[in-house]
């Protein structure tokens, strides 16, 4: 999917997501206590929704998207001031070595073309011992509504650059120097594993 139909996707990508509330409440219950007192990063953001879910738990939190339009979006109302919003590539971030505790990408590795750039510009921003949350899609053709969803989806423009099982996403993010501390798998119209992963050198 290309930036301009990121950005025109931008003002209804909230309304989208709302049938999967259920398992983006899982993530806005969790991921405040991993992060709290942290310098977060947030990579595509889209409109926003988790960084403000979790915003008030964070030290400071940058929440980046690629899509000039759905940094817009994001910026709308009233948003704390721990919290900025910011244009940005996940695989050319704008940030010095080692700037944050805890990296965050959701839903974003299967439709980025080089998800193992995006990974190393994680590591190389992340200080050490750091946490990267990479809850991402998976189960593509699982079920029947996962794969009518997946189609409206193409239909629309997105474009799933890698569709891995459950275990082949977590198996990608250990054969990428990640260690998966906690994962849980979520069923959703497509289902979604949710991960939290530290360095594996600095588990040796």
């Amino acid at each position: 999917m290309t930036k301009k139909m990121w950005d025109l996707y931008a003002p209804i990508y909230e309304r989208a997501m709302r049938s999967d509330r259920r398992i983006y409440q899982f993530m806005y219950d969790r991921i405040p206590e991993v992060i709290r007192n942290k310098d977060v990063l947030e990579i595509a953001t889209g409109p926003g929704l988790l960084a403000k879910h979790v915003a008030s738990a964070a030290r400071t939190i940058i929440a980046t998207d690629y899509s000039e339009g759905m940094i817009a979006q994001a910026k709308k109302g009233t948003n704390p001031t721990k919290l900025r919003f910011e244009v940005a590539d996940a695989t050319a971030l704008p940030y010095q070595d080692d700037s944050f505790d805890a990296v965050i990408i959701s839903n974003a590795l299967h439709i980025i073309p080089d998800p193992e750039k995006a990974l190393s510009e994680i590591d190389r921003v992340l200080r050490p011992g750091g946490v990267l949350i990479a809850p991402n899609f998976v189960e593509h053709k699982g079920t029947a509504v996962s794969l009518v969803w997946s189609g409206i989806l193409r239909i629309a423009g997105v474009r799933f650059e890698h569709q891995w099982s459950a275990q082949e996403y977590l198996q990608f993010l250990e054969e990428n120097g990640w260690q998966v501390t906690f994962s849980k798998e979520m069923a959703a119209r497509i289902a979604l594993m949710y991960a939290e992963c530290a360095r594996k050198n600095e588990n040796q």
